[in-house]
């Protein structure tokens, strides 16, 4: 017979990144009963880096899923369990056998002839038993079945007590209730969701579940938090009414809904964004930055974009100032390359990077992400081109992997697309420069000792103080903006 442990194999939420401990699940691709193959996809999950397809490595036949889309799941929690064996016979309910034979004050069938059968026997009979749920096992005596055999008796009590008060008779119901109030249901909630309420300050047992099978969400302990907020002055008015039954209506006010739109919108920071907030902080408070800005003619460069878009070399290719922007850039750090550099605290080192792996930073709907173009350093313009457009449609998609943003060196910012002039960009976590590209726009410029209206931009260059100090931050941004001005000098200068 196949056993329940062999029978179904359950499939943990995988540390899809370096050191992440929890993920999302974005979107279920199966339910129970769909027959699934080894390497088939199941579900998307959002990690603090990316959006991740995860598949399965069983054959066999959704048995379960663990939790529901939308939920933050701890790496390691079981996701989901795959029956391997669906043609095999069901295994008989263990649990049936212990819930309907006690009856109060009488040995359990099967407990007397287990004793005189001797220890082997017994011993034997747990081990086939399987947990329905996790946490909950076969019941080992009969005073741990009782509890169990009314699961309604807590409820009835309690009822029992209040109806006797309110007879005159509370004495004769009171001893009947107490010892029963232990067993009062815990409410059904999650680990991340039980941090979040202790963190809000939210007492679990006054949430209403909306979650399946009654288990508390994350929206529901935000639903709590905004219901007391909007409850002024009366924040234990839910259980007042229920202690003191005839008091008037005044003394404890019902809380009352908001009426029209909501004035507030609460969003939970989880994910992508969470990770953007945390690495941003830790930039901005672990390295000195300094920002520098020039403004510069670019009137040639776009001259040369609309130039290349008809070149056959670029034909079916991206062509767009990002492109020459960032070309620009690789040339001058390889003038510069100690901008290419990174500070190794632990071992109070200057590491220089003799690679590019350039950052190109992409607002997506789960915010914003910094995928990076290996070894840029060595790209034709072609090859260039097609690794950008690259970049941004899976950046668009919400494809990037995990591996697409780590390593990166030197990053550049487009933020000229909002319409924005300039900007101090702050540096992404571990590298030394971050260039931003403003607007460029037709603006009046002196040109050969006239005044004309000429393609301009300002840039703006961020980086750490601690290893790029005042020369060599401005040599790389007076070699850009001139390789800008004067595109022949990727020629001359490559």
């Amino acid at each position: 017979m196949t056993t329940a442990s062999s029978r179904y194999r359950e499939f943990k939420m995988p540390d899809v990144g370096e050191g992440l401990t929890e993920a999302e699940i974005l979107k279920w691709y199966v339910q129970p009963g769909d027959t699934v193959t080894d390497g088939q996809v199941v579900c998307e999950v959002e990690t603090a880096k990316a959006a991740v397809e995860l598949p399965i490595p069983y054959d066999g036949v959704v048995h379960e899923l663990r939790y529901p889309e939308g939920t933050t799941v701890d790496v390691g929690q079981v996701i989901i369990s795959v029956d391997v064996a669906p043609g095999s016979a069901p295994e008989p309910e263990p649990v049936a056998e212990p819930v309907v034979e006690p009856a109060a004050g009488q040995p359990a069938a099967g407990q007397a002839a287990a004793g005189e059968a001797g220890a082997g026997e017994a011993a034997a009979q747990p081990s086939g038993r399987q947990p329905v749920l996790v946490g909950y096992g076969v019941a080992e005596s009969s005073t741990k079945r009782r509890p169990r055999k009314t699961p309604a008796a807590p409820q009835e009590a309690a009822r029992a007590a209040v109806q006797g008060e309110l007879n005159g008779h509370a004495e004769a119901t009171a001893p009947a209730a107490a010892p029963e109030a232990p067993a009062a249901p815990r409410p059904l909630a999650k680990p991340p969701v039980r941090k979040l309420a202790k963190d809000l300050g939210v007492d679990l047992a006054t949430v209403t579940p909306t979650g399946p099978d009654g288990i508390i969400t994350r929206e529901d302990v935000h639903a709590a938090v905004s219901l007391a907020a909007a409850s002024v002055g009366a924040p234990a008015s839910v259980a007042a009414p229920a202690s003191v039954p005839g008091q008037p209506a005044q003394e404890q006010p019902e809380p009352q809904p908001a009426v029209g739109a909501r004035r507030e919108t609460r969003i939970p920071i989880k994910g992508v964004r969470k990770a953007t907030a945390q690495a941003m902080v830790g930039s901005a408070f672990t390295a000195p930055h300094v920002t520098e800005f020039v403004t510069v003619d670019v009137t040639r460069t776009m001259k040369l974009v609309e130039e290349l878009k008809s070149d056959k070399d670029m034909a079916g290719l991206r062509v767009n100032p990002l492109l020459l922007i960032a070309k620009a850039l690789l040339v001058a750090i390889r003038r510069n390359p100690g901008i290419n550099a990174s500070w190794d605290e632990a071992a109070q080192e200057i590491v220089v990077k003799h690679y590019v792996n350039l950052g190109i930073a992409a607002a997506t709907p789960r915010g914003l992400i910094v995928p990076n173009i290996k070894d840029a350093q060595d790209m034709t313009l072609p090859e260039l081109s097609r690794a950008l457009s690259d970049l941004v449609s899976t950046a668009r998609e919400g494809k990037t992997t995990p591996a697409a943003m780590q390593g990166g060196t030197v990053t550049i910012t487009n933020v000229g697309v909002f319409g924005v002039d300039t900007g101090t960009p702050i540096l992404n976590p571990g590298e030394s420069a971050i260039l931003a590209i403003g607007a460029i726009k037709l603006q009046p410029w002196v040109h050969k000792g006239k005044v004309k209206p000429r393609q301009v931009t300002t840039l703006a260059l961020s980086f750490d103080h601690r290893l790029v100090d005042g020369e060599l931050g401005s040599k790389v941004l007076a070699d850009v903006a001139a390789i800008l001005e004067q595109p022949k000098r990727l020629i001359t200068w490559a």
